[in-house]
């Protein structure tokens, strides 16, 4: 007898992994159900998805190598202690909020766990400090945008399913199903914006439909509705809609935002994005400003910030300041010093601790990030940044020759999820900065890169997760070097 693939096996979960994995430890005899597991040991790891520590469950096999397996949680048989009753209808189907069922007191306590075997299994560091995760204040309701994507392919749960009612299957407003980028399920409340979110997103699905208004379609590209998109100010209350179409329609356009404004006056804007890009991002090649400035604007600290409708502002206004509060904490900043910002966007973090150091130099690829963060600047009376578009996927070296840049005492580094790029890497360290503060959405690259760092001489002196993204397993950390 061997396990196969589709096998239905039962686990007692004992650790939590990465992404949101329980962890079973078992041996072979266990899993082909052999009750003599006498001097067998346990050290074949078997990941199930949808379980948590404590559990007990039956879980089908998905991928099965020498040294570990995957597995999806079919039944829980014995539930965690841990586990909590999930706030959303939709939850276990369109994968936004995958932690939902499992208090928030042990989200972020898993959290800090994977944060810290990460460095010291995956990076082989050791020697520093681990400071205490700093959680969010708010767990619902937290996010200052949401995308929502329009789809001629409506995802029906097992519920709708069973149900005799008549659906409409070709139009969907709502959340992308994972890893099926064609469907999308229709969603009438997501807990995460607020609830006048929710109901523009109800009023949207409502006045298209009454139209028989086009979506678009991945595979034919044709077809006028793509992506909705929510934008709220936290501090201001300035909100923005911006709808992404495939085209111009002049008269239908300025029909939804007569009846948006008129159904919701708390709207300060509404653009309209038109992509003629065929894959599916909700960012256009130009936009139109139907009603407002076409901006909102949020505060992080004491500073303003403009905000167009593609530019990039930490999702959770709120849990933001805490992050740039530590990483300026980590830079321990004199007021003398020379900083350089990488991966600098919109000038979010260069504007923020502008004020503790003489100079600040943020190098940014986007040039429409750029222009956002001058216009920051100037709306904070900043003089003592300078904001410079340089690719960094390739040496930045030759754009600091360029300018004649004095060279950092101290870099802040914030890059995408895939991290740093090598020639960014070997940039960093030949200008040799005495401290690097290392910002990531990814604490996985961010080892990687840390380590490369520390084999150039580099130290880690500590680090400090920050929980940016409630109710899913995404975790942000900063982390500080010195030489």
């Amino acid at each position: 007898m061997k396990i196969k693939k589709g096998d239905i096996v039962q686990l007692q979960i004992e650790k939590y992994a990465f992404e949101g994995k329980g962890i079973a430890k078992v041996s072979k005899n266990e899993l082909l159900g052999i009750n003599d597991t006498d001097g067998a040991e346990k050290n074949y790891v078997v990941f199930v998805h949808g379980s948590y520590p404590g559990d007990v469950v039956k879980a089908r096999l998905t991928k099965i190598k020498k040294s570990y397996a995957e597995a999806i949680t079919t039944e829980i048989i014995s539930a965690s202690p841990d586990r909590v009753k999930a706030k959303c209808k939709y939850f276990g189907v369109c994968g936004g909020c995958k932690q939902q069922d499992l208090s928030y007191q042990k989200q972020t306590e898993y959290k800090q766990l994977q944060v810290e075997e990460i460095f010291y299994k995956l990076g082989g560091l050791s020697n520093f400090i681990v400071e205490k995760i700093l959680p969010s204040d708010d767990v619902y309701y937290y996010r200052n945008k949401m995308e929502f994507s329009f789809s001629d392919k409506r995802w029906l749960t097992k519920k709708e399913i069973a149900t005799e009612d008549k659906f409409q299957k070709n139009f969907a407003l709502g959340l992308h199903i994972p890893k099926i980028f064609d469907k999308v399920l229709d969603v009438d409340e997501c807990f995460l914006q607020s609830e006048l979110s929710n109901s523009i997103l109800n009023f949207t699905r409502k006045f298209f439909l009454h139209r028989n208004t086009s979506v678009y379609s991945t595979k034919t590209h044709t077809g006028y509705l793509r992506n909705l998109v929510i934008r709220q100010s936290y501090h201001t209350k300035d909100l923005m809609v911006n709808l992404v179409t495939s085209e111009e329609n002049d008269e239908l356009l300025k029909e939804y935002s007569e009846n948006l404004v008129n159904s919701y006056p708390a709207i300060t804007t509404i653009v309209n994005n038109i992509s003629k890009k065929l894959s599916a991002v909700a960012v256009g090649d130009y936009e139109k400003v139907y009603f407002g400035s076409g901006y909102i604007f949020d505060k992080i600290g004491d500073y303003t910030f403009r905000i167009s409708a593609n530019s990039f502002f930490q999702t959770n206004t709120k849990q933001a300041e805490k992050l740039y509060q530590t990483a300026l904490e980590f830079a321990e900043l004199k007021g003398d010093e020379i900083v350089y910002d990488l991966y600098s966007g919109a000038g979010t973090i260069a504007i923020y601790i502008s004020e503790k150091t003489k100079q600040v130099f943020a190098f940014e690829s986007v040039q429409s990030a750029v222009e956002d963060a001058i216009v920051n600047a100037q709306l904070n009376n900043i003089s003592n940044v300078k904001f410079i578009t340089a690719d960094l996927y390739k040496s930045f070296l030759p754009v600091i020759q360029k300018n004649n840049l004095p060279y950092p005492d101290v870099m802040i580094i914030d890059p995408p999820r895939s991290g740093m790029h090598n020639n960014t890497v070997d940039d960093v360290i030949q200008l040799s900065p005495r401290r690097i503060v290392y910002v990531s959405c990814n604490p996985t690259t961010q080892v990687r890169d840390i380590k490369m760092f520390s084999d150039a001489g580099y130290k880690l002196i500590k680090i400090r997760p920050v929980d940016m993204f409630p109710q899913t397993y995404h975790i942000e950390n900063v982390a500080l070097l010195i030489k």
